[in-house]
């Protein structure tokens, strides 16, 4: 067998020696060959006689026939321009074709290499992989559990939101009740004003209130109270302690709501922790496994190699 590749060796290298020197001895030749030495003058000569006979044949040709001839070399070369056309849109189809071709193969390769990366590697044993039958189902039950923590988040987010505006509108409910009380308060202030100076106009009545304001009645005359005046107090106390009870049913749902965002934010903040320590332990136990599987593999890598 090696004396067989070695005389084939030998012939292509003598063959290849042959066709070299063929090759030189051609060239000397060529350079070797006499080479006719035509003026200058003669050449411009000889050009402007063929140009002046091929005016005269011009003239004593027909020109129906110059015409025919020319139009078949019009033709002729319309025939190779349609031909180069048809050539070169076949040749931008294959390439497309090609090209088409070889954007699937990348596109094919991409999708490989991307379902490569996601996936695990095959010596990870995960922190959970005795719970599960394969790295998969540990990947998407991890996948489950992130998402999990994500809608509850987005849960305990938008359970803040609400209960930011629902303090906001017990805020201005607040405020316009406030505002309600002061301007009933004003009113009947004005209004006892009123009262207070038609009464002590009246010289009757003038007995009953003193300077300072509190309301003095006799003994005698509390049965000659006048009933208007009583009905009058009497629904404004019943008015006033309806803002009361409105005012404290509003502060007490005021109270329940920041109990209810304080609660919110204690259980975000238990979410948060739980997240952040589930993050911690997967990924000590994750670099603890690498540790593991790196260390078992470099004791066997030095007895596969003797």
């Amino acid at each position: 067998m090696m004396e067989e590749v070695s005389i084939t060796v030998a012939y292509n290298a003598h063959v290849m020696n042959q066709i070299c020197e063929e090759d030189i001895f051609a060239s000397l030749v060529a350079d070797s060959r006499p080479r006719p030495a035509v003026p200058t003058k003669k050449l411009k000569k000889f050009e402007k006689e063929y140009h002046t006979q091929r005016e005269r044949q011009l003239q004593q040709e027909d020109p129906i026939d110059r015409y025919q001839r020319e139009n078949r070399r019009l033709q002729e070369a319309s025939m190779r321009l349609e031909q180069e056309n048809d050539d070169l849109a076949h040749e931008l189809v294959t390439s497309k074709i090609a090209l088409r071709n070889d954007l699937d193969q990348v596109e094919d390769r991409r999708r490989r290499l991307l379902r490569c990366a996601l996936a695990p590697p095959p010596h990870l044993s995960l922190p959970t992989a005795e719970s599960f039958r394969g790295p998969d189902e540990t990947w998407i039950f991890l996948f489950q559990i992130k998402e999990v923590f994500r809608r509850e988040l987005e849960k305990a987010e938008l359970e803040i939101k609400k209960t930011t505006a629902i303090i906001a509108e017990y805020k201005q409910i607040c405020s316009q009740l406030s505002t309600r009380l002061e301007r009933q308060q004003a009113s009947t202030k004005e209004e006892l004003e009123m009262v207070k100076s038609k009464v002590m106009a009246c010289e009757r009545c003038r007995e009953l209130f003193s300077k300072e304001g509190p309301l003095h009645i006799p003994a005698v005359s509390q049965d000659n109270r006048d009933s208007d005046l009583d009905e009058e107090k009497d629904s404004l106390k019943a008015q006033l302690r309806e803002l009361e009870l409105e005012l404290a049913q509003t502060k007490l749902q005021l109270v329940e709501a920041k109990c209810r965002i304080q609660e919110l934010e204690h259980q975000r903040g238990v979410l948060m922790t739980e997240v952040q320590a589930a993050k911690n332990s997967w990924f000590s136990k994750t670099l603890g496994s690498l540790k593991t599987s790196a260390g078992s593999q470099a004791p066997s890598s030095p007895k596969e190699g003797q």
